[in-house]
């Protein structure tokens, strides 16, 4: 029983991390229409941009806010700048295959100008383990689930108890009427992206101390987020958040208790099924678009 209780705390954190990425995705599909296959690698590059900062000998501090600064720049303002204005003129499509050819780019890039060997990086929690009742849990699992979902609530608060929230959400529902009401939609798309940057910081700060940090730490973390994405309802944040957790616990019980080989499989099967019997995902909603 102990051992069942580790492997669902730290599914929860790995779903946790999911749930940060699967929410960039609903983000900027709810106000821009944009489907970004370049999301996991949004994730691998703020862990570079950190370790170059800290090879100038800044603090471990420090690394992180100019992190975090490059990633909401490039990764949010530049992206919609130039990728995603100039593309989303031709369609969903065309956009769906720049960003695909920005993700090998980004993955290329960073082999070739950083390394394409894992580089160390360094956490926000000691590596030990943790013994609660007998359950032995890691304390970067647990630094991992917390900051993971005290950023997911601190998000929920943002978009449902304020002002610039409920702007977002009415830019997302129907960009003409809130023209019409005054707001500033243009500006609110663009938050999106700014917000979409810092979670994606945020995962890549939580993620790589524990899987190093290498340019192929996207590949897979952005194919799952996507997945639970549409588990949850790709038009719901809550729907992310769920669906994010329920991948990272069903990915973490199957490898343990079915098989390492086939740990890739079962939660494809797990999309299969939500598309064939709830097509929406478990909390989406056919034709309702909030943020």
């Amino acid at each position: 029983m102990a051992n069942f209780i580790a492997l669902v705390i730290a599914g929860l954190a790995t779903g946790a991390l999911y749930a940060l990425v699967a929410i960039g995705f609903t983000l900027l599909w709810q106000t821009s229409q944009t489907i970004n296959f370049a999301q996991g690698e949004f994730v691998m590059l703020p862990a570079f941009f950190m370790l170059a900062a800290m090879n100038f000998h800044l603090p471990f501090w420090a690394a992180i806010l100019i992190g975090l600064a490059l990633s909401m720049t490039i990764l949010g303002c530049a992206f919609k700048k130039l990728l995603v204005d100039p593309m989303l003129k031709h369609g969903v499509l065309p956009l769906a295959i720049a960003t695909m050819a920005l993700s090998t780019f980004l993955k290329e890039s960073v082999k070739t100008f950083y390394s394409a060997e894992a580089s160390p990086f360094p956490s926000l929690a000691p590596d030990a383990d943790l013994h609660i009742l007998g359950v032995a849990v890691s304390w970067q699992n647990l630094a991992v689930l917390v900051v993971a979902l005290a950023a997911m609530v601190a998000l929920q608060a943002l978009l449902n108890r304020t002002r610039l929230g409920r702007q977002m959400q009415a830019a997302a529902q129907n960009p003409t009427a809130a023209r019409i009401l005054g707001v500033p939609v243009e500006r609110m798309i663009l938050l999106t992206f700014l917000i979409n940057g810092a979670l994606v910081a945020l995962a890549s700060l939580l993620i790589s101390p524990i899987y190093l940090a290498k340019f192929t730490n996207g590949e897979t973390l952005g194919l799952a987020a996507f997945v639970a994405a549409i588990v949850g309802g790709y038009n719901q944040i809550r729907g992310a958040i769920v669906g994010g957790l329920l991948l990272g616990v069903v990915d973490n019980l199957s490898a343990a208790y079915v098989s390492t080989q086939y740990r890739g499989a079962i939660p494809m099967a797990l999309l299969i099924a939500i598309i064939l019997f709830k097509p929406n995902g478990l909390l989406g909603r056919a034709e309702e678009r909030t943020v």
